[in-house]
Formats: structure tokens, C-alpha cells, sequence
């Protein structure tokens, strides 16, 4: 029994005997081939683009493999291997693409591409050529912060709200709320000529924390002036922006009064605001003129 085991033992150890007789020549191209690109893929470097290249070199080897065991050596379990690791290697590869894919976007305006009701927006190469050209940018607002000042900030730019909550206030008067995916100035896009200069007539506070990706207005004008889809894209959402902002105020006005008044009204700005002690008419005229001035048309 002990030797038994001692042979076991010993075949275990040192493995199976030698070779005695070994093959003239060397393997076919196949194989070298893929040997090769298995040493090429591991030197890849690192990062994403790095990573593309490994995956990409390996794929190659693997694929080299699966056909050096079917055409030449036909064997089974080299071209098992060879297939499935090279399936794995295009799985990972497909994963890399998508991600660079959408690293290219600015960080976080992926969200525009990718939600199910942006369909407007059109591919994401559109979005993706809007903020290239542009220079559109990500940017972060706390809470509390303000976008802009009534009477101080100008209008030099177009924004687009990606996530928060932004008040809209006159004077320190609540008129109404900015949800996600809407854009922060369209009645201030729409109220200026190309040429024409301006300042918001509101305050647009953030309530939460928020994130909004922006254009600079004079740039997005130029790109608008020599690009007729991006011109009609932009127009129809802008429009149906201001038409959905003035639908939820007349719906205010409606839950607060019971009756539908037109959102056109000087008087709109006493109908939103909490009604004073004193005659809610005594408001200076400069107030219900700004107002006025505010709406897009």
C-alpha cells in the first residue's frame, strides 16, 4: 500500500515522464499569430482607451487560437476555449465602446439622450455636436444659490435644468416652480431680438441642490443661424417649454380662485401673490409693468 502511494505521491510531483520524441518544425502562422497578440495586449497601458486596446488584442489572439485548433491540430477543446474566450473578450469590448460613447458627452448631459421622454432631442451625435460646438457645460447649483437677479443679471445664456427644483420669484413674491428637464430662461430667450441686450425681470433660486447644463447665447445663436435642424429643434422646445410653464400657471390660478383667468393680465401678478391686509391694488405700477415685460411675447 505504502508504495502505492509513493508512486501516486511521485506522479503527482514530477508529472507525467518526458518527452522522448519531439515534433520537427514549429506551429503554423495561426498559432505564432496569436501568441503574439496575446503579448502585444498585455503591454496595452491603462485607462479606458488602454483597456480597449488589450480587450481588442486579446480578441484577435483568442480568435487566432480557436483556428489554429480547427484548421490545423483539430482539437476540440482548444477551439471550445478559444471561441468562448473570444466571446467574453467582445462582451467586455461592447461595454468599453458604450462607455466611451457616452464619456464623450458632457458630464452628466447623457441624461438628455437617455430618458425616455427625450425623444425631441434626437440622437445623442446631435446633442453631442450642440455641446461640442458650443461649449455647453455641466454646472452645479446649491441650495439657496441664485441663477439670477431680477433687474441685475443680463441674459447671456440658455439653460437647461437636468436635476433640483429652481423658484421663480418677482420681487420676493413666489410665481412658480422649474422642475427637471425643463429649460431655466426660455421667456428670456424668447423676448430677445439676436442682437438684443437684457436682464432677467425675475430671480431664479435654487430650492434643492441642482444640476443644469448651459450655452453661451451668442455662440448657440451663431450655430442656430447656420444649422436649420438644430434652429427647428430648438424652437419647438422652447415652445413647448413657455407653453407648459403658462398652462401650469393658469392651473395655479384655477386651484387658487376656482376660476380660469387669462395668464396674459397685468393683474396676474396680484392673483398669484398672497393677498395683503391692505388693498392688494396699491402695488407700485413698476411691479405689474416688469411682469408684463417677463412674459415671452
Amino acid at each position: 500500500m505504502w508504495e502505492g502511494n509513493s508512486s501516486l505521491l511521485w506522479g503527482l510531483v514530477w508529472g507525467p515522464p518526458p518527452c522522448q520524441d519531439w515534433a520537427d518544425g514549429t506551429e503554423d502562422g495561426l498559432y505564432q499569430l496569436g501568441n503574439v497578440l496575446l503579448v502585444l495586449g498585455y503591454m496595452g497601458g491603462s485607462g479606458a482607451f488602454g483597456a480597449v486596446y488589450m480587450v481588442s488584442c486579446l480578441l484577435l489572439a483568442f480568435l487566432c487560437q480557436a483556428l489554429w485548433g480547427w484548421l490545423s491540430v483539430c482539437a476540440a477543446g482548444v477551439l471550445a476555449w478559444g471561441v468562448l474566450l473570444g466571446a467574453l473578450c467582445l462582451l467586455r469590448l461592447g461595454g468599453l465602446l458604450l462607455r466611451l460613447r457616452w464619456d464623450a458627452l458632457p458630464g452628466g448631459s447623457w441624461a438628455l439622450c437617455t430618458r425616455p421622454c427625450s425623444g425631441p432631442w434626437g440622437p445623442p451625435a446631435t446633442f453631442r455636436r450642440l455641446s461640442r460646438a458650443c461649449g455647453g457645460r455641466v454646472w452645479a447649483l446649491g441650495e439657496e444659490r441664485d441663477y439670477a437677479q431680477e433687474g441685475t443679471t443680463p441674459i447671456d445664456q440658455l439653460s437647461f435644468l437636468l436635476s433640483g427644483r429652481v423658484r421663480v420669484s418677482l420681487d420676493g413674491r413666489f410665481v412658480q416652480y422649474i422642475f427637471p428637464f425643463q429649460f431655466l430662461d426660455a421667456p428670456e430667450w424668447e423676448s430677445l431680438r439676436p442682437m438684443e441686450e437684457g436682464k432677467y425681470q425675475v430671480t431664479l433660486t435654487a430650492e434643492t441642490d441642482c444640476r443644469y447644463v448651459t450655452w453661451p447665447r451668442r455662440r448657440l445663436q451663431a450655430l442656430l443661424a447656420g444649422d436649420r435642424y438644430l434652429a427647428h429643434l430648438f424652437s419647438v422646445l422652447l415652445g413647448s417649454d413657455i407653453a407648459d410653464k403658462l398652462y401650469a400657471l393658469n392651473q395655479r390660478l384655477f386651484i387658487k380662485h376656482g376660476l380660469i383667468l387669462d395668464i396674459r393680465l397685468p393683474g396676474l401678478y396680484f392673483a398669484l401673490a398672497p393677498a395683503p391686509s391692505a388693498d392688494p391694488f396699491s402695488a407700485p405700477a413698476s411691479v405689474r409693468d416688469r411682469l408684463v415685460a417677463w412674459r415671452p411675447w
